[in-house]
């Protein structure tokens, strides 16, 4: 066995087109205002696994001994939480709201059904110290514009509140046993998911929340059909919590027919913590690159021109100026010209 379960080398094409799909992503979220950061792989554990988003990646993150300080290293199992000590640190005297932007690979002890590799790359935005509700929005609204640039024309967005799934299990006179049941009842389109839960006899504060998430997914539905993003469907499932340990308000989950499993997902949570009191809010989301790319349609190339060893060096670059790939062979390698779609004979490119 040459690499740990849940490793992979990722070979042509696969490995181009995630490096494809990274670079458009990316140009999406800086026409939004979102400037890249580049954190570490690895921090001292104290700081990675802090208060907040961190110590909900406790039981997911690699751990070594430093041989330098002699302390406990951690290797990211999840880039929020670097954002976030990026956002009260370093940056922590920035104009607020402050947008980051971010795409490196993450590496987790374990795998899951949903995500069977341990290492992948994840790319997101974060927004802190944005208003409560315009900040979630703003935040689907770029998810969705990035997986709309990439290629992909059909995209679920599915909501939750994983705030009011007690209140959820109190209205219905059920148990948590009767979870798959009660889901089943209550998730669905959004209208119609919406429509089942003001119906419900909620509280008054979960009502409210109710609502706000209503008004979110049409402010979300407006935006994204001004951009001129289309086959997006919108959907609820008030009782998805997993994944969301710490979030509150409105969370979201992306997904696409074309993709085993989520690829993506977002929501709300509290940064700089000190025990149970938090100083800043923050909204993101993270697109796993992983799944993204197998629901990305394929990539037609440029044209790859065979040309002679012979051929003189300003020969390729007055052919790559000409936007084609050259791969230079002896005329004899006919292996390595059936890995091209033209040749490159008397000074003239011909299809093969």
């Amino acid at each position: 066995m040459l690499l740990p379960k849940g490793f992979e080398d990722l070979l042509p094409p696969e490995a181009d087109a995630e490096f494809r799909g990274i670079g458009i992503l990316m140009k999406a979220f800086a026409r939004f205002g979102y400037d890249r950061v580049k954190p570490p792989l690895v921090e001292f554990e104290e700081s990675l696994l802090a208060p907040g988003p961190g110590a909900s990646c406790a039981q997911q993150t690699f751990r070594m001994m430093d041989p330098l300080s002699e302390k406990m290293l951690a290797m990211r199992s999840d880039i929020t939480p670097q954002i976030a000590r990026i956002a009260t640190t370093r940056m922590a005297d920035a104009p607020r709201p402050l947008r980051i932007a971010y795409a490196n690979d993450a590496i987790r002890t374990r795998a899951s059904q949903q995500r069977t590799f341990r290492q992948f790359a994840q790319v997101g935005c974060e927004l802190v110290g944005g208003a409560e509700n315009d900040d979630i929005i703003e935040m689907a609204v770029i998810a969705l514009k990035g997986l709309s640039d990439v290629g992909l024309d059909k995209v679920t967005i599915d909501f939750s509140l994983p705030d009011i799934v007690d209140a959820v299990f109190e209205a219905a006179g059920a148990d948590k046993d009767a979870l798959d049941s009660l889901r089943a009842q209550l998730a669905g389109t959004s209208d119609k998911a919406i429509a089942r839960l003001e119906a419900l006899g909620l509280s008054e504060d979960a009502l409210t929340q109710v609502r706000e998430l209503k008004t979110v997914i049409a402010r979300v539905q407006k935006a994204a059909d001004e951009l001129g993003i289309s086959g997006v469907s919108y959907t609820v499932d008030p009782l998805e919590t997993k994944g969301f340990e710490y979030h509150s308000g409105v969370v979201f989950t992306l997904f696409s027919p074309d993709a085993h499993g989520e690829i993506g997902r977002g929501g709300r949570y509290a940064i700089d913590c000190d025990g149970d009191v938090c100083a800043e809010a923050a909204a993101g989301f993270t697109l796993y690159m992983d799944t993204v790319r197998t629901a990305m349609p394929a990539f037609i190339g440029k044209p790859r021109v065979f040309v002679s060893m012979d051929a003189g060096w300003d020969v390729l670059q007055r052919l790559q100026n000409e936007k084609y790939i050259t791969v230079r062979g002896s005329d004899e390698d006919l292996q390595l010209l059936s890995t091209c779609t033209h040749i490159y004979k008397d000074g003239k490119v011909e299809e093969i």
